[in-house]
Formats: C-alpha cells, structure tokens, sequence
C-alpha cells in the first residue's frame, strides 16, 4: 500500500532488505549508532524534519540518516511512512510539546492557560513553526485518512479543554466562546508561521481578552 509520502509498506522481511539496503547480518550500516534508543531517535528527526521541510518533501531515507539508523530498523519500527507521522504526533502530545499540554496544566489559572494559546515559541533555528496537527492535516487532506483523522481528533480535544477553561470562569454560554477562542489562537497561529513573526500572537491575545472581558457571566 502507498503512503501518502510515496513510501510503500514494507510486507515482509525480503522487501525491508531490498529497500533497507543493509548487510545480510541485520546490523546498523558502518559509521552508525547501532542498539537500543533507535525508534527514539527516528522520532526526534522525524519531528525536526516535518516541521522544518515539510511531511510529503521528508523522505524515508532522509530520516534514517538524519536519526541515524539503518532502513532495516527504521522499517521495523514503522513499515509505512504514515504510521511514522501519527507516531510523530503522539511523540509530539506525549513529550509536553503541544499547546495541548498547556491548557492542561493545572498549576496555571484557567484565564491564563487560555492565553498561553497566544504565545509563539521560535525553534531553534529561529524560524516560527505552525501547529503539527494543523500542518499533518493540510498534507493529508483526506478527512478519511488517518493522519487527517487524529489532527482532527486533537483540535475537538483543543476544543474541549477551552470550553472547560471558559466554563471555569463562570461565563455563561461558554461553548460559543471557546469557539471562538480556538478560531483565533490557530488563526494568529497560522499567520506567525506565514509571517515567521513570534510576536504575531499579541494581536488575537488582545482580541481574546476583550471576548472574556465582555462575556456575560452565569
């Protein structure tokens, strides 16, 4: 089966081989970090990669060097490319790197964890990234597919923490307004990345806080 990515699932042990390319003993290839830690490895290049080139442009190949691995292992760990995105994106939830994980955290007052939502951390590089689940779902297009899937699954999870927060807060009617809280956060989200400004978000906050200001209490 094609992946999206062009990749094609590995089905048993002679095909891994012929794509891997690795000797008959099953090692990792001379010069490469070979025992446990591999499937980590992948993940942390698999995260790097997708959010600085893109998920379709990132090949197979690009991963296991840049992790480094072996075909043969990569392979092993994720016989398709598309099981290699959605493990990427749990990575990603597990690992506290979502904005997810802010509005969960319960040492934060509710108004202030829904502000966070407007706060844009340049990478490393310097370079403002978008939202992995917005960017896994516009390269997987399909609202059937998979990856399309568990994006979609984690904005309804986005969804429902805020609308906790804002119910927290003792406004009346909070569903409207947590709607209208997310729309603004991937918005200012999606335009920092475009405009690669970290400091775009201060506009939807300042919109934000004039919606929680002004909303009718219970």
């Amino acid at each position: 089966m094609d992946t999206p990515g062009g990749d094609t699932r590995a089905t048993n042990t002679s095909a891994v081989d012929s794509r891997a390319g690795d000797s008959r003993a099953g090692g990792e290839q001379p010069g490469r970090r070979a025992g446990r830690g591999g499937r980590e490895r992948v993940l942390t290049a698999a995260v790097r990669l997708f959010a600085t080139r893109g998920i379709a442009a990132t090949t197979m190949e690009d991963i296991a060097a840049a992790a480094p691995v072996s075909k043969r292992t990569l392979y092993a760990h994720f016989p398709a490319k598309e099981d290699l995105v959605l493990a990427q994106l749990n990575y990603l939830l597990n690992t506290g790197q979502t904005m997810l994980d802010a509005l969960q955290r319960t040492d934060v007052p509710p108004r202030d964890r829904i502000l966070a939502m407007f706060t844009t951390q340049p990478w490393p590089d310097g370079i403002v990234h978008g939202c992995p689940f917005l960017q896994a779902a516009t390269e997987h297009p399909d609202p059937a597919s998979p990856v399309h899937a568990f994006a979609r699954d984690k904005k309804r999870l986005m969804l429902t923490l805020v609308t906790a927060l804002v119910t927290d807060l003792g406004i009346a009617n909070p569903e409207p307004l947590a709607e209208q809280l997310v729309t603004l956060s991937d918005g200012a989200t999606t335009r920092a990345m475009v405009l690669n400004d970290p400091t775009y978000g201060r506009h939807a906050r300042a919109a934000a806080e004039l919606l929680l200001n002004h909303a009718p209490q219970t």
